[in-house]
């Protein structure tokens, strides 16, 4: 079985780096002449799946918006993550799951098992403690799949938590990158990511993480190729997905509009693989 860490190095090479969402609000809804409801959200994500599959590394579906609607949304989201695995395109489910014993293990099976919803990779909250994920970081191996630990977010509140210092000196989102880090150590590129905002004025230090380092806040929330560049050691410029969705997805509802742009992105970001 070849690891998610190898299959997302080997599309990153094939397509470039960029990680695109899917990301069905409203306000997009709407500017694409959409309804909101389970029909316009159909069409959107449909388009996206037309637009990105067999042509970037990897596709996050923000999984809130389809769980708006419900059953209905639910199947949307089903079908796409499906079609896009069929057309050989990985998968990261942005769940952002975290929980403690059976529920975590509940949440692994869900989104890193063969059901339905089952995908390449999921996103994990470890502010429950780093091994709270131990469930989900245990079937992603066994199955092949990967993980994506929130480390340092972007959103403002995030460091009122995340800047905090223990004993050690260490932050608690170095602690996460370090304890990422141990789970890939000694072997090819892991799959044990973390996500580290592109919008931020310093990062902690993900050389040892021998993993993805997803950086998502690129684009509409002012992140760029130059934010990377500050946050990243030169060294490490392999690892990052950047990951795009508005200043992607705002060039829809055409699917010939989604894919330049997404070709434009690609060649922004392609210093990242010299």
């Amino acid at each position: 079985m070849t690891s998610f860490g190898v299959r997302l190095r080997d599309a990153m090479r094939e397509h470039g780096p960029l990680c695109v969402g899917i990301d069905p609000h409203p306000p997009l809804l709407r500017s694409w002449g959409l309804s909101e409801d389970v029909t316009g959200l159909k069409a959107f994500t449909d388009a996206c799946v037309d637009a990105f599959a067999g042509r970037v590394a990897l596709v996050k579906p923000q999984v809130a918006f389809f769980e708006t609607y419900g059953s209905g949304g639910i199947m949307v989201l089903e079908d796409a993550i499906a079609a896009l695995r069929e057309a050989g395109t990985l998968v990261l489910a942005d769940a952002k799951r975290g929980d403690i014993g059976s529920t975590m293990d509940a949440y692994a099976h869900a989104w890193l098992g063969d059901g339905p919803l089952g995908s390449d990779a999921v996103t994990v909250s470890p502010y429950l403690g780093f091994g709270s994920l131990t469930p989900a970081l245990d079937l992603a191996a066994a199955n092949g799949r990967g993980v994506f630990v929130l480390a340092a977010t972007s959103n403002p509140e995030g460091a009122q938590l995340q800047r905090i210092t223990g004993p050690d000196g260490r932050s608690i989102a170095q602690l996460m990158v370090d304890e990422a880090a141990a789970r890939n150590a000694g072997g090819e590129f892991g799959s044990v990511g973390v996500v580290v905002g592109a919008t931020l004025t310093e990062a902690p230090d993900l050389g040892a993480l021998n993993g993805p380092i997803l950086m998502p806040g690129v684009g509409a929330q002012g992140g760029g190729a130059e934010s990377i560049r500050n946050l990243v050691s030169e060294k490490d410029f392999g690892s990052v997905v950047p990951n795009v969705s508005r200043e992607v997805l705002r060039a829809g509802p055409s699917v010939g509009a989604l894919q330049v742009r997404v070709h434009r992105l690609t060649d922004e970001f392609g210093f990242l693989q010299a």
